[in-house]
């Protein structure tokens, strides 16, 4: 039988193409607005240009097995790395047993919890895996992958509740797109956790991704699936690397790009954050756990990608804040230089006035004007923190041009 020419052989291998398929059709605003694509209200036509199923008028239930070009749906398997907190734990395992169906697995695995992880998940039929000692989500999640039996795994964070369609939209998108390889959502804008550290860096999530670009350039395992075979090719997530959490997630998306694999960033499919944040707890991760790693990654991989948390109006926002902290110090000597400082940070504000509206619009006016010190601060440390990996690299070079292999020290 003759092969269709809209099919690459390499699709049911993981989601590659010879020739990069039209992604236009398929991210279309039209498409991927909040809670309309996938789930019932997509115009016949435009779901029929997409190559999506028309979903219209379909009940819930039916959507559990889709089918498309004549092939039968994929299993689907949703791993969840947990380490103690069982209560959130909890509420994770509760939305996702609601939204997986029949033909999906669901697997805990317990990252040498000290407290009691198994009978949470025994109780919402999930299979239980423990790793023998403490080695990170990375670790976890590749233990999971490894006694998984689908051919889509679906990452999901322990402190995250899934909505109930969470894995018909991804199986769907995965079973009717052959050129997507990998599909993640984002937070919603209602999260949990009380407060305004807590609120603020919830919801600075839901607004990057909401606003990043639909053709991803890296990964997100909060709410994240990967065909199988994509996953295997480039060996999963890094856990000798990234032993703690940290952006093995972003260092797996930037492999399967570099292979070749295509990544799409489903705004629709938005998830609660149940995770309660301090200032110190989003310093201490966003320095140690993402800026610093993340720094290292771009100077050792020479790709930045325009989207999401380096953009270019933020990466513009670090360099101003920067300089206004060099103005600052220098006005020390030359008040008029304060002027300049208060000039950098006027026009940071300027360049994120969209994120602080959408501050204002969820928790009104003094909420987005308490944000704004928030944020100001995460461009300043998230801009030391490069430069103290861009410096520590050049000594490094500096060295190995000097000594060779030999022990730097």
């Amino acid at each position: 039988m003759q092969k269709s020419p809209r099919r690459d052989p390499r699709a049911r291998s993981g989601g590659r193409a010879d020739r990069p398929p039209d992604f236009g059709a398929l991210v279309r605003p039209e498409l991927i607005a909040p809670r309309r694509w996938l789930i019932g209200r997509t115009p016949p036509d435009l779901a029929a240009e997409a190559g999506a199923p028309n979903l219209a008028g379909s009940p819930a239930h039916a959507l559990k097995k889709p089918v498309c070009n004549g092939d039968a749906a994929i299993r689907v398997s949703v791993i969840v790395p947990a380490y103690n907190n069982p209560d959130e734990l909890s509420q994770c395992l509760s939305a996702l047993r609601t939204a997986t169906g029949a033909d999906t697995e669901l697997i805990v695995v317990d990252d040498a919890s000290n407290d009691d992880v198994s009978s949470t998940a025994a109780r919402f039929g999930a299979r239980f895996l423990r790793l023998a000692r403490n080695a990170g989500p990375a670790a976890a999640r590749n233990h999971g992958a490894r006694h998984a039996r689908g051919q889509i795994l679906f990452f999901v964070d322990a402190d995250v509740v899934v909505p109930n369609d969470a894995v018909i939209r991804i199986r769907t998108i995965l079973d009717c797109h052959d050129e997507i390889s990998a599909v993640f959502g984002s937070y919603d804008s209602r999260p949990s956790a009380p407060g305004l550290v807590s609120q603020y860096r919830n919801l600075l999530h839901h607004f990057v991704h909401q606003t990043g670009k639909v053709e991803a350039a890296t990964f997100w395992a909060g709410c994240g699936a990967v065909r199988r075979p994509a996953f295997d090719r480039v060996s999963g997530f890094d856990e000798r690397r990234f032993p703690h959490p940290s952006i093995e997630d972003i260092e797996l998306g930037y492999r399967l790009r570099r292979a070749g694999y295509r990544i799409f960033l489903d705004k629709s499919l938005q998830c609660m954050h149940l995770k309660r944040w301090t200032l110190r707890s989003i310093i201490h991760t966003d320095v140690i756990r993402r800026a610093i790693p993340w720094s290292r990654l771009i100077l050792e991989s020479g790709e930045a990608p325009d989207d999401l948390n380096v953009s270019g109006s933020q990466k513009a926002s670090v360099a101003l804040i920067g300089l206004a902290g060099l103005f600052l110090l220098m006005s020390l000597a030359r008040l008029e230089l304060l002027m300049l400082a208060l000039g950098c940070v006027a026009v940071t504000i300027i360049l994120n006035r969209d994120l602080y509206a959408f501050f204002r619009r969820t928790g009104g006016i003094f909420f987005a004007i308490a944000c704004i010190p928030l944020h100001l601060l995460y461009f300043t440390y998230s801009g030391l923190s490069y430069h103290y990996v861009w410096v520590l690299s050049m000594l490094q070079r500096v060295v190995r041009r000097r000594y060779g292999n030999a022990d730097p020290s």
